[in-house]
Formats: structure tokens, sequence, C-alpha cells
């Protein structure tokens, strides 16, 4: 028979295969054993409003699942969502032990379902794969707990920490291969961010492309002054995912006229009565936006660092330098790596990508 931490680590995997599907919804997976130790089911809850991953392993296990013990990288729900109590539902199939890898930070759950299966009877053990089963869902704990998204600040810069060659001008510095990893990004996140500046500039579409995304992808442009133009290529991909123009309420009584053409061309106008970074981020998760991968500019990247709202940095370093006149990234040009922990350094094609957790994320 296999240690907990072993099953754990499966049910682990098994979460992992849903990434990007299932916001505003965890990633869990399960696993079902006999008291033998053989898996006798296994699932993973792949999208909102599907079964949850111990629907999934009980309904694999069938009869197998009485008296066996279930894994779960997630305290099981205890309440009526789009879905039926999974606490029930374990009950019903007559599970003795459950072993969760952490509590559900959902205020609706926060406990819930572990005491409903301990008041029955079932023998529950939780903390086994915790810091696996937190990092896996970060972006759900964030929305949870902090009330924002997860945000990765994503940059491609110089060997001298330049992002362009000079202000206001377009600089593609990062490889083939980088931006194929880039896009794979894309993919996972729920939405995409730039600054008013990027869209002027390089007039992006903000798309993930050549890679599979199962959901459409949110866009955000901070706009502070309303300068968003309604024939922006981005407003061309509504299709791919809504965009979101986030301004102030000062920008909006002024060009009222320019928010309607937005709105018209297809945008979603957000106005704070504060143009703080944190404000926004507060407001996107009423979007179903917990996580948040901030592409540029050097302006607005800085701003979200000096508001301290940065979770994660994703940097391509490219073999080339741009000198002293180029803009430095987050308007320094040095990176503040004593602010970083988990650093993962590798090559990509001629790049070298550096990826690291800030030291404030939870």
């Amino acid at each position: 028979m296999l240690s907990d931490a072993a099953y754990m680590e499966r049910a682990l995997v098994l979460a992992g295969r849903a990434r990007g599907r299932t916001t505003p919804n965890p990633l869990v997976g399960a696993v079902v054993v006999s008291p033998a130790g053989v898996v006798v089911g296994t699932g993973f809850h792949a999208r909102a409003g599907e079964p949850h991953a111990e629907v999934h392993a009980l309904h694999a296990a069938g009869s197998a699942a009485r008296g066996a013990t279930l894994y779960c990288t997630l305290e099981p729900c205890s309440h009526h969502g789009r879905t039926p109590p999974c606490a029930d539902r374990i009950l019903d199939a007559g599970i003795a032990r459950v072993v969760a890898a952490v509590a559900d930070p959902n205020p609706r759950v926060a406990g819930g379902g572990l005491r409903r299966l301990r008041d029955a009877g079932v023998r529950v053990d939780v903390g086994i794969g915790r810091d696996e089963a937190v990092r896996l869902n970060r972006p759900f704990f964030s929305a949870m707990q902090r009330g924002r998204p997860f945000v990765v600040l994503k940059a491609a810069t110089s060997l001298d920490g330049r992002v362009a060659v000079a202000a206001g001008m377009s600089t593609h510095i990062s490889s083939g291969p980088a931006d194929r990893r880039s896009q794979l990004l894309r993919a996972e996140v729920d939405a995409v961010a730039v600054g008013i500046g990027t869209v002027l500039v390089d007039d992006p579409r903000l798309t993930a492309r050549d890679v599979y995304r199962a959901r459409p992808l949110a866009r955000v442009v901070f706009d502070r002054r309303l300068r968003m133009p309604p024939s922006a290529r981005l407003l061309s991909t509504t299709s791919a995912g809504p965009v979101f123009v986030v301004t102030t309420t000062a920008a909006l009584a002024e060009h009222r006229s320019g928010a309607r053409a937005l709105e018209a061309a297809g945008a979603t106008v957000i106005a704070l009565d504060s143009g703080d970074v944190a404000a926004a981020l507060t407001t996107l998760v009423g979007h179903d936006i917990h996580s948040l991968l901030v592409e540029g500019g050097p302006t607005l990247q800085g701003a979200f660092w000096r508001e301290g709202v940065v979770d994660a940095i994703r940097l391509i370093v490219a073999p080339r330098a741009l000198g002293p006149a180029g803009v430095p990234w987050l308007g320094i040009p040095d990176l503040p790596t004593s602010a970083l922990t988990r650093v993962d350094v590798g090559p990509c094609g001629p790049d070298i990508i550096m990826e690291a957790d800030v030291y404030r994320t939870c």
C-alpha cells in the first residue's frame, strides 16, 4: 500500500489537468482507494457547472467506494451551488475516511464540508499535500482571501534591463520559442492586461495564438484618461473573449461620447473613483477574473509593483543590449531580486526565462 502522500500526489496531478478551464471554481482532483490500497476511482473537476472531482471519482469507484478512503486536493463542498454538495455524495457512497489537502477558503464552505463529514462519523484528515494544493490554486485562494486576482508580471527585456529602444517605440525583443511559452501562459490565465500606452504603440490583439484555450480570454486595458480608440484591433477580437477598459469616473464624465463608442465596438467600460490598480483588481474579481497576466507596458507594470499587488513574475531576457537610452523595465534599470523567491532560471531558444514568486504572495 502506498502512503497518503503518494495518493494525494496522484490527486494533485489529476487536478492540474484542467488548468485554465475551471474559473471561478478551483482545480480539484480526487482518488478513491480501497482498504487494500487499490485505486478504484479517480476524477478531476473539468469546468464550472460540471460535476466536481469527488463525484467523478466516486462514480468510477461504484460500490467499491464503500469503506474506502477518498483523497481530495480541496475540502469537499457542503453547499448547493451549480451542483449538489459533495459531502452528501461522499456519505451516500459509504466512504470511511477522507483525506483533504487543505480547507476550502470559500466563505460558503470554510470548514463546513469537513464538519459535515466528521459529524456523520467519517474520519477526516487535513493537511497532507497542503503546500502543493495551495500553490496549484493560488488564483482561487487570492480571490477568496484577498478579494483580488493572482497577478503575474510578464516582460521581455534586454541584457541591460530595457524593454524598448525609446519611449513610444514598438520593440520586439523575445525570440520565437519564448513567444510560444508566453502563448502557453495566456492559455492558462483568466485575463491579460496592458496599459493604454501599449495599445496606442503596438495595437495588439492579445489573443491566445497557436495554443488550445478552452475558455474565452478576457483582455483588460488600463486607461485612466480614456484614450483608447474604438478602432483598436483588440476590439475586433471580442469573439475570443471580453474586453474591459478600466478608467476613472472623471475621465468618463469628460469623454462620455468616447465611452459610448467603445461600448458600441464591444468593450465594457469600468469607471472607478480611484485610479489605483488595487481598486481595479477588486472589481475584476467580480467578473470571474482570478488570474491576471500583466504584459505591458513599463508604466503599468511599475504601478502594479509599487502598489504591492504582484504575486509572480516571468521575465524573458534576450541576448542583446538596448543601451542607456532604452526604456527600463518597471522604471528602474535593475531587477529587484531581493523581493523574489522560488526563482527558476532556464534557457528558451536564444533567450533566458526567469520565473519567480514575489515574497509578498500569500
